[in-house]
């Protein structure tokens, strides 16, 4: 039987030098008075052409070198879900600058941390959004937004090897790590236009997520920028509810969402769209009912993809190859994976394995950042291993069967429950602390921690602590008092135990 190794249609080679900005903004200049993005909501719509967007862009570009930073400078930006975010994130990358999108929910400890660990150069910084008292210069709205109609600055061309922008993610070490993206990265995404998306130049696409969510910023605003089409973002406090008037009203062809935002939609009577075609998914595992109910309440199919920070989604089906039933879809054309054994080996079709990227896909990171033997230790090889297990089968059709480590997976996001238990150690009254997710309903995950202590203490003086050093989405949604931990006979914890009715 042959192994369990994708290398087909290879890519061309990035082209040098290069700029990820001037490459997804290349198209738009050349129908500047085209519409690039709509931010939508029930009483009308915030319009950017692609002209202004480009100067805004640009604009931005010679805001921060003027500012004093340069080529290779680490940029943090603490910014809200507004147009402001893609605006500094593609205006940092044109300058040659590092950005590091960050999510606006991370509390000031938790920006601390990134602080310490990147030393940025700068710090641009939304009204409301935690940020810690620091020497780094800081530049709010009163700034940023001034550097819109700035003279545009040239694109920074150069090596498409070199670092473009900085995204982070928790690992199975507790510690989220830095994940380090060459200009290439972007280069390679074309392979989800035909492998996943279908997206052509006259579609307009629309994503649920909020600006600074890297799910948005790359399948919502990126790839639609990038092959000149229209791309649509609900005004932020829309409810799913609405979501599919909105597509009604403004033509949406393209529909992109984490799962659970679909499963809210179907909770209400769902709207004609007659101008939809499909929809997307991605952040975690599609239920086949949610893929059901879509189906009939809309007359459209779901593709489903399968990614992480570190090589985006490399793995989906798509409307001209979809996928069978239960399983993920094909590697995209142009990718190069195998399902590898615990050395690294690729495994025989049909047999499980850890899901492996070949070091070669030219999606994949260069590193992560400051964290040089967490980097070597994710690869077997010439393989990274993404951590997650599935089995291809002759049809190159890829199973998933779940992950082989303990990473959590609440409403998309993948969260470390040993990140989450050092935030919460010492928390009053508390002897010990394990967290893990735990299926609450069809296709609802959430957080909870589980606790010893003398007596039962106060869910909701827990929850407030946990707060104040978390973000809203790694905070466990309930806290659930044990007479003790399940443990092995070494002493260690058995976190799969918490998962069951009786965890004790």
């Amino acid at each position: 039987m042959r192994a369990s190794i994708f290398d087909e249609g290879a890519f061309a080679p990035c082209p040098a030098p290069f700029n990820l900005a001037a490459h997804v903004l290349a198209s738009g200049a050349s129908t500047p008075d085209k519409i690039a993005l709509s931010v939508v909501r029930p009483t009308g719509a915030q319009r950017w052409s692609y002209g202004r967007l480009i100067t805004a862009v640009r604009g931005t570009a010679t805001g921060l070198l003027e500012a004093g930073l340069r080529p290779g400078d680490v940029l943090l930006m603490r910014l809200g879900n507004t147009v402001d975010f893609p605006i500094a994130y593609l205006g940092a990358i044109a300058a040659g600058v590092v950005p590091v999108p960050s999510s606006s929910q991370l509390t000031a400890p938790e920006v601390q941390k990134i602080l310490d660990h990147l030393s940025p150069a700068a710090i641009l910084r939304a009204d409301g959004v935690p940020c810690p008292d620091t020497a780094v210069p800081v530049f709010g709205p009163e700034v940023y937004e001034r550097w819109h109609d700035l003279p545009p600055a040239d694109y920074a061309m150069g090596d498409p090897e070199r670092l473009a922008y900085i995204v982070y993610t928790s690992g199975t070490s507790g510690t989220p790590r830095a994940v380090g993206h060459a200009h290439r990265a972007i280069w390679a995404r074309q392979m989800m236009m035909d492998g996943w998306y279908g997206l052509g130049a006259e579609d307009r696409l629309l994503h649920a997520g909020a600006f600074n969510w890297t799910f948005t910023l790359g399948t919502g605003l990126m790839d639609p920028w990038t092959v000149g089409a229209t791309a649509l973002i609900p005004a932020a406090g829309t409810d799913a509810a609405q979501l599919p008037l909105l597509m009604k009203r403004n033509d949406v062809t393209i529909f992109a969402a984490a799962p659970g935002v679909y499963r809210q939609i179907l909770k209400f009577p769902v709207a004609p769209m007659p101008r939809l075609r499909h929809g997307l998914a991605a952040g975690e595992k599609l239920s086949e009912t949610i893929r059901d109910g879509w189906r009939a309440a809309t007359g459209t199919e779901i593709f489903e993809a399968y990614g992480m920070s570190e090589c985006s989604t490399f793995i989906s089906n798509a409307p001209a190859r979809p996928s069978a039933p239960g399983t993920l879809g094909r590697p995209q054309l142009g990718r190069h994976l195998a399902i590898v054994d615990e050395d690294g080996a690729p495994v025989a079709r049909g047999m499980p394995g850890t899901i492996a990227i070949h070091r070669d896909d030219p999606g994949l990171m260069l590193r992560y950042v400051g964290a040089e033997d967490a980097t070597a230790e994710k690869f077997a090889g010439d393989w990274f291993l993404t951590g997650d297990l599935g089995a291809m089968d002759d049809d190159d059709q890829i199973s998933y069967l779940g992950r082989s480590d303990d990473m959590m997976n609440a409403g998309g996001y993948r969260v470390s429950p040993l990140e989450v238990e050092a935030a919460l150690a010492g928390l009053p009254g508390v002897t010990e602390l394990a967290v893990t997710d735990l299926q609450v309903k069809d296709d609802v995950r959430v957080i909870a921690a589980f606790y010893t202590a003398a007596e039962e203490l106060d869910e909701e003086s827990l929850k407030a602590a946990a707060a104040e050093r978390l973000a809203r989405y790694k905070c466990p949604r309930a806290f659930i008092r044990l007479d003790a931990l399940p443990r092995n006979p070494n002493g260690k914890l058995i976190r799969k135990a918490l998962k069951r009715p009786d965890p004790a």
